[in-house]
């Protein structure tokens, strides 16, 4: 009987919709009642409360200071029971400078440092009162203004939220993490806010650009510059979402970098050593020194010395904006809580628009809270005026009478609030009644009366009001912009190449795929000592900070950093420990120059095309695909196009054939097959006709020679016009006894450059 009792008074419900449901609570708890601010004041709860119990307690602007200790526990006792030290942690962060553009807190001791933000004293040890601009929240607070809520035991009264005179939302922004979402609203300047919210005011109907023309963007507590483009500036406003990048302020000062203001919350002790890092991995050796100055008269000077007055100080300053936090983003997410009680991510018109009427109402609910009173008052003036003009008859009725307040009410025509504050006054006040007094507090009184009622009955005087004061608050608040508005190139980092002295090396190839790279461009390869087996294949001369590129036989191409090669002092290493090309497929070749180096490209088999030496880097150890080849033929030897008056290239084939065709009729591809170099005929005579010579020269200067064994063959201007034609033609037929060509060479007045050796 008792269990199903028990059974009859216990609510089921699937578990599912239990754990949704109160999960749902916890999430709509925490983001309104914990991590979002509200547009009216932009505070958090906690902030809020914080604020008020200190005006509570009479720490206002120019009063003495109290114990931190003393605040947060009046927070906790009455408004606030939560953690001790988050509490203490959020009063501590709106009395940072560095962290709050418009501090709310004034605080005297340990406050913590730029450096380490969380470096504050214990709460005993602080003291606090609340800052001249926190005036501005709670100036109004006792007028009526705002809706009250009793406090977590119902004890006292805390309000809803507070009266701001300006939107604090966006002068002080905020941060926080709720459930599902997250604000990021920055800091902006008093004058520029409160220059377009009277624009607004002005102009209803302004667009967003308008109003940026008054509120440009968002001003932090530093004096690093803000590079996010006008363009994205206005995005962000636009949409409520984005985000801002700072970089730091540098100045020279005899020849050293001298770093003077610092991103948004960024340590320096932290790009200390982010930099010394970098000096000490060796990317920055044109730093010689770096140290800190920084004391209490220089919050930020951060000095990197210079290696020589040779240095491109803003090249290296792009590589640290690049490379460290001298340069940092910001998130935007301009996500708060309306005036309907929900959140929502508001772009600059709607959220101006939006503390602009709750700024409406707020004055609205003083005027007519003085209003009321000022009506209160001049009806209880009337009633002094009539005790004034019939004291003797009141005093006698006061006398005589048991219950007197009925009775003077029926004889004076007196209302009951007119009587109590008749029989409130002492005798001797009742005595000193003056009528001219009472008269000129009536005038006075009845004329603001009328002030107030027109104000609040014309749209136009209420809006004129607002403009009024929001004009003396920024006046009496503002300062000048602290973050300047600068567009600035998007900073690079450097390169390994750039970081690398630039010496000539000579990289050596063996058959069998073990590569070093010898110092200079005069050593002799042939001397160096070769595994048992292996010989020398071919060598690259190029520099230590350029890549290098091997070809392997099956068209791949791999690369390397050449300084990153092993000396030459021993037998080097295989390239299969670098890289992973296909089994049994060796390495043929290697190149290297500047990036946008020009090779012709081509196979045995007549095809070809040009492409450059960055279409070739690879990032991968399996290499890139490059020259593809037909089935059996195999690669010739790139042709680097340096000389720009070679402007041909001269093919011969197995069968005899010589044709010299203009470079220009080849294609630039980044890889492929390409294109024929000449026309080999798919049933040629010969079975399997094949590219033995190819190289590049100027018609017009050059001396082209053929050689066949011990014997050669002179071709000059006019022999090589007979030869020059169209890329899609087969050529001319050598000469009987000159068409097995073993290599060919071509000749410059006295200077010869071998270009291609092949076997026939």
């Amino acid at each position: 009987m008792y269990t199903d009792l028990a059974s009859e008074e216990i609510e089921r419900q699937p578990l599912h919709q239990f754990t949704e449901q109160a999960y749902l609570d916890y999430a709509m708890y925490v983001i309104l009642d914990r991590a979002l601010p509200h547009i009216g004041d932009g505070l958090k709860p906690v902030q809020r409360r914080i604020i008020y119990a200190m005006s509570e307690l009479g720490l206002k602007a120019g009063n003495k200071y109290k114990k931190s200790a003393r605040t947060v526990g009046d927070v906790l006792g009455k408004f606030h029971p939560h953690g001790d030290m988050a509490c203490y942690e959020a009063m501590v962060l709106m009395a940072q400078t560095f962290s709050y553009r418009y501090p709310l807190v004034d605080g005297q001791g340990n406050w913590g440092s730029l450096d380490d933000p969380k470096s504050f004293a214990a709460m005993r040890y602080t003291e606090s009162r609340l800052a001249a601009y926190a005036n501005l929240l709670l100036s109004e607070l006792g007028q009526g203004t705002v809706d009250w809520q009793p406090n977590f035991d119902g004890t006292l009264e805390e309000p809803v939220r507070l009266p701001a005179r300006l939107p604090n939302i966006l002068l002080n922004g905020t941060t926080g993490i709720a459930v599902g979402m997250a604000t990021d609203i920055p800091p902006h300047n008093i004058g520029e806010v409160a220059a377009a919210c009277i624009h607004l005011l002005k102009h209803p109907n302004a667009s967003i650009p308008d109003l940026c023309a008054h509120l440009p963007g968002p001003d932090y507590p530093t004096s690093a510059e803000m590079i996010t483009p006008a363009a994205d500036l206005l995005k962000i406003y636009q949409t409520g979402n984005g985000s801002i990048r700072m970089r730091a302020h540098y100045t020279t000062e005899n020849g050293d970098i001298v770093i003077t203001a610092l991103p948004h919350q960024t340590s320096g002790a932290k790009i200390i050593t982010q930099i010394a890092a970098q000096m000490t991995a060796k990317k920055l050796p044109m730093v010689d020194d770096l140290r800190d100055e920084s004391d209490h008269e220089n919050p930020v000077r951060l000095v990197i010395e210079p290696r020589s007055n040779r240095v491109d100080v803003d090249n290296v300053m792009a590589h640290l904006f690049a490379t460290t936090d001298l340069e940092r983003s910001y998130r935007v997410n301009m996500n708060m809580i309306g005036l309907d009680g929900r959140p929502q991510v508001k772009n600059l018109k709607t959220l101006l628009s939006e503390w602009l009427d709750y700024r409406l109402q707020t004055v609205r609910c003083r005027l007519q809270y003085r209003l009321d009173k000022v009506t209160k008052r001049l009806h209880i003036l009337e009633g002094l005026l009539i005790a004034y003009l019939n004291i003797d008859e009141i005093i006698a009725i006061i006398r005589d009478e048991d219950k007197p307040k009925p009775v003077l009410m029926k004889t004076f025509d007196l209302s009951e609030v007119q009587t109590d504050a008749i029989l409130e006054l002492k005798l001797r006040q009742l005595a000193k009644l003056e009528e001219i007094k009472i008269r000129g507090e009536q005038k006075e009184l009845s004329k603001e009366h009328d002030t107030l009622d027109e104000i609040l009955k014309s749209e136009k005087k209420l809006n004129n009001l607002i403009i009024k004061e929001i004009k003396a608050d920024a006046k009496q608040y503002s300062d000048p912009r602290r973050s300047p508005l600068v567009e600035r190139e998007q900073a690079q980092a450097f390169d390994d190449s750039s970081l690398i002295s630039s010496d000539p090396i000579t990289v050596i190839l063996s058959a069998k795929g073990w590569v070093r790279a010898a110092k200079g461009h005069e050593m002799d390869p042939t001397t160096l000592n070769y595994k048992a087996g292996d010989e020398l294949a071919t060598i690259c001369r190029c520099r230590s900070n350029e890549q290098v590129v091997f070809l392997d036989a099956s068209g791949r191409s791999y690369s390397i950093p050449g300084h990153t090669l092993p000396s030459a002092r021993g037998q080097g290493e295989p390239l299969a420990g670098h890289f992973t090309p296909a089994d049994g497929v060796g390495f043929v070749h290697v190149l290297s120059g500047e990036p946008d180096q020009n090779y012709l490209f081509a196979s045995d088999a007549g095809y070809g095309f040009i492409v450059k030496l960055e279409d070739l880097y690879a990032k991968n150890k399996a290499g890139k695909a490059i020259l593809t080849l037909p089935k059996g033929s195999k690669i010739v030897p790139p042709l680097p196009m340096i000389a720009p008056d070679k402007k041909h290239y001269a093919v011969v084939t197995s069968a005899g054939y010589l044709s010299i065709v203009p470079v220009s009729q080849l294609p630039s591809l980044p890889k492929g097959k390409g294109v024929k170099l000449l026309n080999i005929p798919a049933k040629s005579k010969i079975e399997k006709e094949k590219v033995v010579a190819l190289t590049l020269l100027n018609p017009i200067t050059d001396i082209l020679t053929l050689h066949v064994g011990k014997r050669h063959l002179t071709l000059k201007e006019r022999d090589i016009e007979a030869y020059t034609g169209e890329r899609s033609r087969r050529g001319q037929k050598l000469p009987r006894g000159f068409q097995k060509v073993d290599w060919v060479e071509v000749i410059y007045q006295e200077a010869v450059e071998d270009i291609f050796t092949a076997s026939s």
